[in-house]
């Protein structure tokens, strides 16, 4: 595996936490504690995997631009901008919410999960429909910055 080929990586981990937090969801809502602790667990670590070679990659590649022109590029920097605020907000919003349900204090999990969930469902979708515009859609646009 090269760095280039970390973009699709990127985007199946995205695409897999998503899975696992709807998942966990529809787990819980069901009253499956057992399913909904394993696709939330799942979900964490695919997204810290997810994380970890974001970094790695951009780090080696720096920012990639978006030149597209006309509808696509008002599609995109909305749909990046609120992304990446989400994206960086959902980071505490998890601790928040994972560390009571390490304490058995389901109250405060509940609580923070209301507001974690849709959040974290957003983050990973968006991530998907980015690689997509970035690397599928509209490919020749994509340009390293470095």
């Amino acid at each position: 595996m090269s760095i280039a080929d970390f973009p699709v990586l990127n985007a199946g981990l995205n695409a897999l936490s998503t899975i696992f937090v709807a998942a966990g969801w529809w787990f819980i809502l069901h009253e499956q504690k057992r399913r909904h602790i394993a696709c939330m667990v799942s979900a964490l670590v695919t997204s810290s995997v997810f994380l970890t070679c974001y970094l790695i990659y951009h780090f080696n590649v720096g920012s990639v631009r978006f030149t597209e022109p006309g509808w696509p590029r008002a599609v995109y920097f909305p749909l990046l901008i609120s992304h990446l605020i989400l994206a960086i907000a959902i980071v505490p919003m998890v601790a928040m919410t994972v560390v009571p349900a390490l304490k058995a204090r389901f109250d405060r999990h509940r609580k923070f999960g209301r507001w974690t969930m849709p959040v974290w469902l957003y983050v990973s979708v968006t991530g998907v429909l980015v690689y997509l515009m970035l690397y599928i859609w509209f490919p020749s646009t994509a340009a390293p910055m470095r």
